[in-house]
């Protein structure tokens, strides 16, 4: 089997490169717009092109590399910069239609698509809702509404293509050891670190009932692309691990207490710690965290013969090993933090 992997040296595409890598009968194609050196793991052993798919010129390219592939795994997308919408609009809505033309005209009949839980509607925190639910997102969110914008435009495709096999796979927050830097990049900023990390650590968090989320370990989700690869199942599977996560499952981590903080609050305090600059993560994550609805996996378990092999805990303890040491990888999206912010910040040596 050759495969086509979008946003191939990412969280996701990481973790599905080293799973790959025990599937001798498949054959990787790995597309990125800034490429990893080839001759480290796990990014050796694979056919690599440089594809900007936000580009318009992307799609020539990209229809030539598919030619010959038998099933695409996209998983590009862009979160960052946050406050510029047209941009990653660009990457993510048009640059997935560019994937789908490409397939189209290259005749790869399969794809497997990273899909969120963010693309659901506000939902219930006290019970799990399967993969009917809603997929309207949840509209303070801009990466929940371009998840539920290209679900809708997947939707289009499939009605237009009858003999188009399409998986989505709608994971929670995906984590791993080699994401430490990333999320510091992405969500944290330096004061954060230096309360979570320095000798006294955070000793306070803020709780609602409605902080309730799911993660799944990296290794877990690229196990459930290669069960959909190898899958002639359709349609969309809900990809989570248990227990849920609560401020107070977090706090025993940390060796924190827990307050009891109204929503509104806490609204106020995200706004003011992002104009402050003391988080990276703008205000909408937390309206997200809060509407997503929790989701059950039996799907994915039954027809994809998919389990998690991590539960939650041990999901964010190794993410916050990551972050304290720095963690990443040879490629550019996941590079670890340099030994200048590792001195600045207190990180410990990895």
């Amino acid at each position: 089997m050759r495969i086509a992997v979008t946003g191939a040296t990412g969280n996701v595409g990481t973790a599905l490169l080293r799973q790959l890598a025990d599937e001798p009968d498949i054959e990787v194609v790995g597309i990125a717009r800034r490429l990893p050196p080839a001759d480290t793991s796990p990014y050796e052993g694979v056919e690599w092109h440089s594809i900007d798919l936000g580009e318009p010129s992307s799609l020539e390219p990209l229809t030539e590399v598919f030619k010959g592939v038998d099933a695409v795994v996209h998983l590009a997308w862009q979160i960052q910069p946050s406050q510029r919408r047209a941009r990653l609009r660009r990457t993510n809505l048009t640059g997935t239609r560019r994937v789908m033309c490409a397939m189209r005209d290259a005749g790869v009949r399969k794809i497997v698509y990273a899909s969120s839980v963010a693309a659901y509607a506000p939902g219930p925190k006290d019970r799990r809702v399967d993969e009917g639910w809603p997929t309207t997102g949840i509209g303070v969110s801009g990466y929940s509404a371009d998840k539920a914008a290209v679900e809708a435009f997947l939707e289009g495709c499939e009605w237009d293509q009858p003999d188009l096999q399409l998986i989505r796979l709608r994971t929670a927050l995906v984590f791993q050891h080699d994401a430490g830097a990333q999320v510091t990049r992405y969500f944290l900023g330096r004061h954060t670190l230096r309360a979570l990390l320095g000798p006294g650590r955070v000793r306070l968090l803020p709780g609602n009932r409605r902080l309730r989320g799911q993660v799944v370990h990296a290794d877990d989700a690229a196990r459930a692309y290669v069960c959909a690869l190898r899958s002639s199942a359709r349609g969309a599977f809900n990809i989570a691990t248990d227990p849920v996560l609560d401020p107070w499952m977090v706090a025993e981590e940390v060796g924190a207490t827990v307050v009891r903080t109204p929503l509104m609050l806490l609204r106020g305090l995200t706004r003011l710690a992002w104009r402050l600059h003391l988080v990276r993560t703008e205000p909408a994550w937390l309206d997200l965290t809060t509407a997503v609805p929790l989701v059950d996996c039996s799907r994915a378990e039954r027809e994809l013969g998919w389990r998690p092999g991590r539960d939650a805990q041990q999901t964010v303890r190794e993410l916050m090993t990551g972050i304290a040491e720095g963690a990443g990888t040879t490629s550019a999206a996941l590079r670890p933090a340099s030994s200048r912010t590792r001195r600045r910040l207190g990180f410990n040596p990895a």
